[in-house]
Parts: structure tokens; sequence; C-alpha cells
């Protein structure tokens, strides 16, 4: 696990003992701390009886405390313990920002942070399989694979790549990336910035913010005019630029079997600047990106049944995220609805054109059925069962059934996993 000596005899409270609040219990414990822990969950508390102080933060004085280290689900504008600790000038703050105090103490290494509304995941797997791939020592994290500080420290010359968001970002403050990448900014999660989309767009450029002079930044033309947030004397790229300029085509983009959509090209071409950056050969990255395995539930090919693709894109939650699903593919039988996080169709109104068919899910299905009907046939399912049937029915060889909700899940599942590990099933029940 990665510790630091810096939190030997200091007072940390830890609240939410889900995986990563359990693995920064035991960094804080291993490095000599001493740790306040609190769940609702009584099952959850248990484990730590004899070994930790048991008790809510919000009943306990803070006073002389490093830090409360809270799970990113809290939601800040709401919780009442960012007050509370406020009131005891004690920092509220996540397992990220205990990573980056332990920084002085691992071996020589950087840090790759990636944050955006839609796209961190594959860029962040996908430039993790490019430096492995390459024999680089590196390692994901943040909103990706195993809680940060639970993982072993990388030999010396190691990347870390971590997959921020707003949420985590929220709760750090001295995380100085070597390479920081602002992919889009695209309304979502309103609800934690009290509706104003100009406070969620801050959360995410202060990655950047937090960058030292001479570090390098990446970010989208159009994003860095608006927002303006680089640190004075960091290296900026623009994304847009990167495939002119780093000795790999666009056309060659026909070669990265799980990388295929606009999108997706402006995934790769994140993932190749910043590998450019730490010093790659143009080679290694190609070979990387040839060779990468793509992520479960994002344009995730199911399988092929009577001569009809099968995509699951449950990570595509709203429709931002869907939009480039769509635009990947043609003749498609789209599976859409859920618990939407916007009204209206978005970026997947320019989209209708690659559309054959809908087949409406989940408590948004009524209304996005009542924007569709005229313009596409609609077939009101309400449930994901349903719908892959219908759409199974009258699919067409050639054709795609594309589940791409443009929601989230919360209505009917408890995560997209859980909703995109269904559809897999059901698909494969029509073989």
């Amino acid at each position: 696990m990665i510790t630091s000596p810096a939190w030997k005899d200091r007072k940390y409270a830890v609240l939410g003992l889900a995986r990563s609040g359990r693995a920064t219990v035991e960094a804080l414990l291993a490095a000599g701390a001493e740790v306040l822990v609190w769940d609702d969950r009584a099952e959850a508390r248990e484990p730590y009886a004899g070994r930790c102080a048991i008790g809510d933060p919000l009943e306990a004085d803070l006073t002389g405390y490093a830090g409360v280290v809270v799970s990113p689900g809290v939601p800040l504008n709401t919780h009442p313990i960012k007050p509370y600790a406020d009131s005891f000038g004690v920092p509220v703050i996540g397992d990220v920002e205990l990573f980056a105090q332990a920084r002085a103490d691992l071996p020589p290494h950087k840090v790759v942070g990636i944050t955006g509304t839609n796209g961190k995941s594959t860029t962040t797997a996908l430039t993790h399989h490019i430096l492995k791939q390459a024999g680089v020592p590196t390692t994901m994290g943040g909103n990706i694979g195993l809680p940060i500080l639970e993982q072993d420290p990388l030999p010396e010359e190691g990347v870390y790549v971590l997959e921020l968001s707003s949420y985590q970002i929220d709760l750090t403050f001295s995380l100085d990336c070597d390479v920081a990448v602002l992919l889009n900014i695209t309304p979502d999660h309103l609800d934690r910035y009290d509706g104003d989309f100009q406070k969620y767009a801050a959360s995410k450029s202060r990655l950047l913010t937090m960058q030292t002079r001479g570090h390098n930044s990446i970010a989208r033309f159009t994003d860095a005019r608006s927002l303006g947030n680089f640190a004075e004397g960091s290296i900026a790229s623009i994304l847009e630029d990167v495939l002119a300029n780093r000795g790999i085509a666009g056309e060659e983009q026909a070669d990265w079997p799980s990388l295929q959509g606009p999108h997706n090209r402006e995934n790769a071409a994140a993932a190749i600047e910043i590998c450019d950056i730490l010093g790659l050969s143009s080679d290694d990255i190609r070979s990387g990106l040839q060779t990468y395995p793509g992520l479960p539930h994002r344009m995730e090919r199911v399988a092929e049944v009577a001569g009809v693709a099968y995509v699951n894109d449950s990570k595509g939650t709203n429709t931002a995220a869907s939009a480039p699903a769509l635009a990947a593919f043609d003749n498609i039988h789209w599976i859409l609805g859920g618990l939407a996080k916007e009204p209206g169709l978005g970026e997947c109104e320019a989209e209708l054109s690659h559309v054959k068919a809908v087949y409406t899910i989940g408590k948004a299905g009524p209304d996005f059925a009542a924007l569709l009907e005229g313009r596409v046939p609609v077939e009101r399912c309400e449930t994901l069962d349903r719908a892959v049937s219908a759409a199974a029915t009258k699919a067409q060889t050639g054709d795609t059934v594309l589940l791409s909700p443009a929601c989230a899940s919360f209505d009917q599942y408890a995560d997209f996993e859980k909703r995109g590990d269904h559809f897999r099933a059901l698909v494969e029940g029509l073989k």
C-alpha cells in the first residue's frame, strides 16, 4: 500500500467505509496515524473495533485533526460534514489528496491526471495500456481500478495514471500532475453544483490550476478558450492538433478495433499526446492503440447474432456520452432511457440519421418516446428485456442493436454495470 511518514501521530476522521474508505483507513494506520472511523452501516464499522476510534465525525471534537477523509459520493454542497469541519478549521479531503501528500516519499515517478465529463475511463485505461505495453512501470487508479492507496508503490520512473471525477477533484488540493488532461465539459452531475454549470466546469478545471510551472496540460481548444484556467508557466497542448502533429494519422483509426467512432478518436488523441510527452516512440504508441482491448460497458461489442451486432454502451449515462456511440454505427436499433440527467436529446439530436428504430425503457422512456415519435419508429418497452426482445425481432442483417441509454441507471438498476451485465445476459440468451 501507499503510505506517508507525514501522517504519523496525526489524527484523521474517515467518513464512509466502502472500498476506498477501507483502503484509506489501512494506509493511515500503517503510517502510524490515529483514526476515527464512521459508516452508517454497523457491519462496516465492526472490523475496526479495537483498531480505531469509532464515532460519527459530526459528533466529535475535531480540534487538532489533520483532515476528514470522505468518499467522493458525499455531496459537499448538502452534507453537514463540510461546514462542521470548517468550524474547526479542518480540511475535508479524499484519498487522492492523501496520495498527493505521499508522493514526496515515493520513488521518483510521474502522475497523469485525466478528467472530463465523458471519455475519462477509456482515455485512462488506454494510456495505461500503451505505457504497460511499452514496458513502463504503471498503474491506474482514482475513479477506476483499485483505490490508489491500496496499491503498491511503483518502482523508479513509474507512471500513475489517475481518472479523476469532479467529486475527487473537489477533495484534492495539492495534486500537481506532471500531465493533466481536461477532455471535455458538458452538463452533468449538476445536482452536486446547485444546478450551476459554471461551478461544475470550475471544479473540473481545478486539475489544471493545481499544476506547477513546467508541467504539461492538455485540453480542447474550445474548453481552453472558455475556461482560461491553465496554471501560470504550464505547457499547454491543444487536443484538436494532436493527430496532425504527432506522426499518427487519423485514418489509422481503422486499425484500432476497440477505438471506433469520433469520440474515441479524441480519446486516442489525448492518450497519444500524454505518451508523447512521457517520451514514448510513435511505434510504441501505435502498437498500444492497435492492441487496446476496450472497456466493459463502453461501446463493448457483446455478440453478433443472425448478422446483427449487439453493442453494450451502458456507460452512456448522459446524452453527450451516448451521441458518439450513435455516430459510430449505422442502422441502429437504439435502446434508450433510464433516469434522465437533463431534458431533451442534447447532442444525440444530431445523430438521429443513424437510428433505424428506438426502444424506450425506464422512467424517462415516455418523455423520450414523445420526443421521437413521428421522427423514427418508436416502441415503448419500459424494461430492458422487452427492449432487447423487440429489437432482436425487428433488426436485420447488418443492423446494430445499441444499448446506449443516455441516462443514469438508478431507476431500475444499482449502477450502469448491472444494467450492462443484464444486457449481455439477454443477448447471450438470443444465441
